[in-house]
C-alpha cells in the first residue's frame, strides 16, 4: 500500500525547493531566534478575545465564524512554507486543562512576525480540516485574514509543555456519541482520560520532547514519528507494533520542521533511531499521521545501528516460497532500483524457489496509453537477479485489461509469479485472459487447474478496481503445489485512527472481505475434489492489505481451510510495514492443512528504513511438500 498526497495549497509542510524565492525569504523571516525578555502586556479590554475563549473545551470552537479582535499572544512558531502562518500563545492562561492557549494563524502570505514577538491579532475563527472535511481527521482551529500588530520584540516564548510518556494517558480515544454519527468533536475534552483529548487540549502550544525514540523512518515529506511511550507493544528492532484494534499505541508522535531545509536539512532516521536532545515547538495536526510537533528547534538523530535481515537458504528437500511487493515497479525505475531489489532477493531472500511479486507494472509505466504487457518490466527485474548472483528466473502472468485493475493510473499493476527452473517446474495449462477464470478441474483423482497461470474469479464484483489473484501449478520433488498470489483492495478512504469519528469507519474492509470469500471458495473446492486423506497443497499469499487479527483474515481461515503462518511467530515479529509510526502487518502468507510443518521469516528490509527499495517487507515460507 503506497500512500499518496495530492498538491493541497494549504497542505502544511511542504517546503519550497532549495533556492527559491520562497525559501530565501523563508530564511529572511528571523525562524527560531532566542529571546531573552519577558512578554510584554497587550491590552485586554472589552473587545478583546483571549485564546482559550476561541479553543474552548470541545474540538469546535464556541466562536467559529466569528470575527474576533485583540487576539494577544507571543509568537512560538514561524512557518513561511505550505500552510503559511504563525503560532501565538496566551503566557498566562485561564488555568483550564481542556482549554488550549495556543492557536495558528494562518496568512495565506509568508508571515512578517518572528518567534518572541507579542502581537494582537484580529481574525475570523475558522475550523480547518486538513485533506477535507470528508477524509475524517479532526480540525484545526485558527484564525484566517488577519490583522497583526507586532506590541514588542524579543521575548522569551512561553515555558513549553513537556511531553512524557507518564503524563500520557494509555487510552487513547472515546467512542462518538452514535446520535452523533460517531463524532467525537462535540464531547467535552478530557486530557486526563483519553490520548487524542490530551493532544487536542495542547494544540497550538508550544510543546517539548527529550531524547525520543524513533518508531517511524523519515520520508521524502520531511517527517518522521516518534514514540513517548516505548514499552507500548515493542518490536525487538526498536518499533512499536499494531497489535490490535485497541491498541493505537498513544505515545506515537509525529515531528517535522519550522526551520527551513535550505538552512538545515531535515535528518535521516530509522526505526531504532533516537532523536536526541531537546525538540521544541507548537503542537500542529495533520491528516497524514495526526497531532503533529512543528518543530523550531530539532533534536539530533542518534544511530541505532539498524541493519537489514537475511534469512537462511533453503534445504535441498525444501521448497522457499516468497512474497515481495516491489512498488510500482516499471522499466522508467532507475536501475538502481532494479539492483537493489534483485540484490535483496538473492542476498535478502536466499533466493527463494517461488517468488510472488506484487506491483509489477505495464512497461510503459504510469503514462497512460494503453499498454497492459509487461515483458519488459519482468525482463530487466530477472536480468538484474541473474547480475546479482542469482538464478534465471522463469515468469508466468496474465495481463490485466487496461485500467481495470486500479493502482497507479496507467501502471495496469499485477500480480507476477517468478520461479527457478532448476528446483520447480511450473505446470502450464494456456488460455487464460483477463477475463477467464481459473477453474478447479479434477484430473487422476487429483485438484489441477483449468488454466496456468489464471486468475480467480475475474468477474466477481469483489474485484472491481482491484488486482486479481493469480494462480499458478507447480511440480517439486514430484508434488503438486499451488500458489495463489493475492494483492487486496487497498485502505485508501478509511478514516484515520487519529480522526474525529471514533471508531473509525474501515469502509475498504468491506471489498476484502469478499475478495477473502472469493479466494476462500476457490481453496474450498481444491479441498473438496482432494478430500482430507490427500489434502492438495495451497499457499495464498500476498499484499492483503490488511491486518493479521482483522475480519479479512477470518474470513480466509474461516472452516480451517487455511491457517495463517504469521500466527507460529512471536507477536513481537509480526509486522511487514510501517505506518504512521505503527508496526503493522499488511502483507501474510496462508497455508493449507497438507502443509503441516513450515517455517515462515519476516525479512525485514525495507520498512523501518529512510531509504527503501519499497514499502514492503517480504516473507519468506520454507516446508517439505
Amino acid at each position: 500500500m503506497k500512500t499518496t498526497r495530492p498538491v493541497d495549497r494549504r497542505s502544511p509542510f511542504r517546503q519550497p525547493p532549495r533556492g527559491s524565492v520562497a525559501l530565501a525569504a523563508a530564511v529572511a523571516g528571523g525562524l527560531c531566534v532566542p529571546f531573552l525578555a519577558g512578554p510584554s502586556s497587550a491590552a485586554d479590554g472589552p473587545s478583546t478575545t483571549r485564546v482559550h475563549q476561541i479553543q474552548g473545551d470541545t474540538r469546535i470552537s464556541p466562536l467559529l465564524g466569528e470575527r474576533v479582535t485583540g487576539v494577544s499572544g507571543v509568537v512560538t512558531g514561524v512557518r513561511a512554507f505550505g500552510a503559511r502562518g504563525f503560532w501565538l500563545q496566551d503566557p498566562v492562561g485561564d488555568g483550564d486543562p481542556a482549554t488550549s492557549e495556543g492557536i495558528f494563524v494562518y496568512t495565506d502570505e509568508p508571515p512578517t512576525v518572528a518567534v518572541g514577538d507579542a502581537v494582537l491579532v484580529d481574525g475570523t475563527v475558522e475550523e480547518y480540516y486538513p485533506g477535507g472535511a470528508d477524509g475524517g481527521a479532526q480540525s484545526v482551529t485558527q484564525l484566517t485574514d488577519p490583522a497583526t500588530t507586532v506590541v514588542s520584540s524579543g521575548n522569551e516564548p512561553p515555558a513549553p509543555v513537556e511531553l512524557t510518556g507518564a503524563d500520557l494517558p494509555r487510552r487513547y480515544a472515546p467512542r462518538g456519541d452514535e446520535t452523533a454519527g460517531g463524532s467525537i468533536e462535540g464531547l467535552r475534552l478530557e486530557p486526563e482520560r483519553y490520548a487524542l483529548d490530551f493532544y487536542e487540549s495542547l494544540e497550538g502550544m508550544s510543546v517539548t520532547i527529550a531524547d525520543a525514540p524513533v518508531v517511524g523512518p523519515s520520508t521524502e515529506y520531511g517527517e518522521l514519528w516518534v514514540t513517548l511511550r516505548p514499552q507500548d507493544h515493542p518490536t525487538p528492532r526498536g518499533g512499536t507494533r499494531y497489535a490490535s484494534y485497541a491498541a493505537s499505541n498513544p505515545g506515537r508522535l509525529k515531528v517535522e520542521s519550522l526551520i527551513p531545509y535550505a538552512e538545515r536539512p531535515f535528518p535521516e532516521a530509522n526505526v531504532g533511531d533516537r532523536l536526541d536532545g531537546r525538540t521544541t515547538g507548537p503542537l500542529d495536526y495533520d491528516s497524514f499521521g495526526g497531532y503533529t510537533l512543528a518543530a523550531r528547534e530539532l533534536g539530533v538523530v542518534g544511530d541505532g545501528g539498524l541493519e537489514r535481515e537475511r534469512t537462511r537458504p533453503q534445504r535441498g528437500g525444501e521448497l522457499a516460497i516468497a512474497a515481495y511487493n516491489v512498488e510500482n515497479l516499471h522499466p522508467g525505475d532507475p536501475a538502481e532500483k532494479f539492483e537493489r531489489l534483485a540484490t535483496a532477493v538473492v542476498e535478502n531472500l536466499a533466493a527463494p524457489d517461488v517468488l510472488a511479486v506484487e506491483e509489477i507494472q505495464d512497461d510503459s509505466g504510469p503514462t497512460d496509453d494503453g499498454t497492459v504487457s509487461a515483458e519488459e518490466t519482468l525482463r530487466l527485474f530477472t536480468e538484474a537477479v541473474v547480475a546479482a548472483g542469482g538464478p534465471r528466473y522463469a515468469w508466468r502472468g496474465v495481463d490485466p485489461a487496461d485500467g481495470a485493475d486500479g493502482g497507479q493510473p496507467g501502471g495496469n499493476i499485477r500480480n507476477v509469479l517468478l520461479f527457478n527452473p532448476e528446483r520447480v517446474s511450473f505446470v502450464d495449462r494456456p488460455g487464460a485472459d483477463a477475463d477467464t477464470p481459473t477453474e478447479v478441474v479434477t484430473r487422476g483423482g487429483r485438484a489441477t487447474l483449468s488454466h496456468s497461470p489464471g486468475r480467480i474469479a475475474p468477474a466477481d464484483e469483489a474485484w472491481t478496481d482491484s488486482r486479481k489473484p493469480l494462480v499458478g501449478e507447480f511440480r517439486f520433488r514430484g508434488e503438486t503445489v499451488l500458489v495463489v498470489a493475492n494483492h487486496f483492495a487497498s485502505k485508501g478512504g478509511d478514516q484515520p485512527a487519529h480522526g474525529r469519528f471514533q471508531p473509525p469507519d474501515r469502509g475498504s474492509e468491506r471489498q476484502r472481505l469478499e475478495q477473502a470469500r472469493a479466494v476462500r471458495e476457490f481453496v474450498r473446492e481444491v479441498h473438496e475434489v482432494d478430500g482430507a486423506r490427500r489434502p492438495a497443497n495451497v499457499v495464498v499469499l500476498g499484499d492483503l492489505n490488511d491486518f493479521e487479527f482483522s475480519a479479512t483474515v477470518a474470513e480466509l481461515t474461516a472452516d480451517g481451510l487455511l491457517e495463517n503462518t504469521l500466527d507460529s511467530l512471536p507477536p513481537w515479529e509480526r509486522y511487514t510495514y510501517v505506518f504512521d509510526g505503527n508496526a503493522q502487518v499488511l502483507d501474510q502468507t496462508l497455508v493449507s492443512p497438507a502443509i503441516r510443518r513450515y517455517e515462515l521469516d519476516v525479512v525485514h528490509i525495507n520498512a523501518e528504513f529512510a531509504d527503501q527499495a519499497s514499502d514492503h517487507d517480504p516473507q519468506v515460507l520454507r516446508f517439505r511438500p
